[in-house]
């Protein structure tokens, strides 16, 4: 069982930045590939950023590609996203999900475990 907890988000402008953490409880992080999704309200929940098990994978959404890092401390159990060049339209909650595998994946429903989320808006 793995229990993740997000933080770092918050009101920006846009144009601005906000880093957000994901932590995870468990001894063996590094066997999980995590991931980042978002969703707006009346949408559906979308792939963000995710990354390998190890850390020397990443894939990122299109939306999102040059803007925004995952990155991963597996000696702290934690994720992180920084996310620059905000827009409006990232206004979101970002979740943070975990799955058993080393392989990043941008498909949700690969994914078995995931955090409350924690909401990110972005004004114009």
């Amino acid at each position: 069982q793995v229990q993740l907890v997000e933080s770092g988000g918050g009101l920006v402008q846009a144009g601005g930045s906000l880093r957000l953490s994901c932590s995870a409880s468990g001894r063996t992080f590094s066997s999980y590939s995590m991931g980042w999704f978002r969703q707006a309200p009346g949408k559906e929940r979308e792939f963000v950023a995710t990354i390998s098990g190890s850390g020397g994978t990443t894939y990122y959404a299109s939306l999102v590609k040059g803007r925004f890092t995952i990155s991963r401390d597996n000696a702290k159990n934690t994720v992180y996203l920084q996310m620059s060049s905000l827009r409006p339209e990232d206004t979101a909650v970002y979740y943070c999900a975990a799955r058993f595998g080393v392989l990043a994946k941008i498909d949700r429903y690969e994914y078995n475990y995931w955090g409350q989320g924690t909401q990110v808006t972005v004004s114009s």
